[in-house]
């Protein structure tokens, strides 16, 4: 059998598998089951049925022995001793897989933490994006990516200081057609029993979020319908301001007039990111895969000083400022000696490629060694979850002069970051991890 939990799930008519973590302990609890039926009719959810109904007359309920053994017995123990270990790596608090055999939907909320969201009154006490994953990719691979942004979100999420823990939800199926509600139901009912709150990202249509509201739940941000639109703007706001405070820092005036400036990606926060430097007169330089994307931003923006250069090239430009804004897990071990910019601070998570803290903080030390201003993501890309904030608090009456408000409060704390980490004789990756974890973990 291919290394899997779903396929476990699969070959045992099972549909919900939770691998539960108690960091303080070092304990491990491991629940299967089946939960629902296979012919349930999701475009029914929160109309005939809620996420705490009983949906099945057959419901089967594992503990951890029988969980184990059950991985025992397909050949699948050390692949799940692999992903426990993984958890434990990162302190994260569970992660919470639901299998629709019906259309082989693979969702998993990756939650990392919850104490930022205890007693906040609202349903939802962890807040994460969800993304979409393509059937052929490597399961590990997602759970591993899922895990780094769900712990990415507790320090985000206490970094823009809204009172949610963090979370990731990851979902492996085919595209997603908008007008195919029991699929969108069913996301909704996993997003809903996992006590989180989400907006759409990476491979799912931010129409999504409109869909789900209108149907079915209203744990989803983010959509063009919505109050405050696409989050993509206030992300991109809030880079541009911590790139100001890291230049202020770095070169004595938060000027970019005359700053050569890359820019991988022109997605949801890249492009509203290269106008906010073209604004202020700097001279820009991008990649990105979707070559209509580059054609269209160069035509839109003539009168800019703008390059082009093929995506593997564009991390290595001798640029005086780096701002990632495409995939993560960009700069390794192999590729940091080849990096030539004063200043790295974009909107992409996880831009360090690394499976926990640990080794983020090696890598972040080897770009602090080349004389490089580098800062970890969450501690400045924040504007988007505080769109997600406003819009899921206040729905309708929310308001994007508040969100701009806060994420100028948040950014500036960079140059204290950069000067404190500098201080210390620490990278400012390292300074962020440590003014953060005793809240998260105490």
């Amino acid at each position: 059998m291919k290394n899997s939990l779903f396929n476990v799930l699969d070959k045992e008519n099972l549909n919900r598998l939770k691998i539960s973590y108690n960091f303080r302990t070092d304990k491990v609890i491991i629940y299967a089951g089946k939960e629902w039926e296979d012919d349930i009719n999701w475009t029914n959810y929160n109309k005939s049925f809620y996420c705490s109904s009983i949906l099945s007359p057959k419901t089967i309920s594992l503990n951890d022995t029988q969980s184990r053994e059950l991985f025992r017995k397909n050949g699948q123990e050390e692949y799940l001793n692999e992903i426990i270990g993984l958890i434990k790596q990162g302190k994260h608090q569970f992660i919470d897989c639901y299998f629709n055999k019906k259309k082989n939907i693979r969702f998993t909320n990756n939650a990392h933490s919850e104490v930022l969201g205890l007693n906040n009154r609202s349903q939802a006490i962890r807040a994460g994006g969800i993304r979409r994953h393509f059937p052929s990719e490597n399961e590990k691979d997602v759970i591993i990516d899922g895990l780094n942004l769900g712990r990415g979100m507790s320090f985000k999420n206490f970094a823009a200081r809204i009172p949610f823990g963090g979370s990731k939800i990851t979902v492996i199926m085919d595209e997603l057609d908008l007008t195919d509600l029991e699929t969108i139901g069913f996301l909704a009912y996993c997003v809903d029993k996992s006590r989180c709150f989400t907006g759409p990202d990476m491979n799912f249509p931010v129409e999504l979020a409109d869909v789900m509201k209108e149907h079915f739940s209203l744990n989803i941000t983010g959509g063009p319908k919505g109050p405050l639109g696409a989050t993509g703007v206030p992300t991109a706001f809030g880079v541009y301001l911590a790139v100001k405070e890291a230049a202020r820092y770095k070169y004595g005036d938060d000027s970019l007039s005359e700053k050569t400036i890359a820019v991988p990606g022109l997605g949801a926060v890249g492009y509203y990111l290269i106008e906010h430097y073209i604004k202020e007169g700097a001279k820009i330089i991008i990649a990105d895969i979707d070559k209509t994307k580059i054609e269209n931003f160069v035509q839109t923006h003539s009168q800019a000083d703008i390059t082009i250069v093929n995506p593997d090239e564009i991390l290595y430009q001798d640029v005086d400022i780096l701002s990632p804004c495409a995939i993560g897990g960009i700069f390794n071990k192999e590729n940091i000696k080849d990096l030539k910019a004063d200043i790295i601070i974009g909107g992409a998570n996880n831009q360090l490629k690394a499976s926990g803290k640990e080794e983020e903080i090696e890598l972040a030390n080897m770009i602090k060694e080349k004389g490089i201003i580098f800062q970890v993501a969450w501690w400045h890309n924040g504007g988007g979850v505080l769109c997600g904030h406003e819009e899921y608090t206040k729905q309708n009456s929310a308001e994007m002069d508040n969100v701009l408000e806060e994420t100028v409060k948040t950014c500036k704390f960079t140059y204290q970051n950069i000067e404190e980490a500098d201080k210390l004789g620490i990278s400012p990756t390292e300074n962020a991890y440590r003014q953060v974890e005793s809240y998260i973990y105490k």
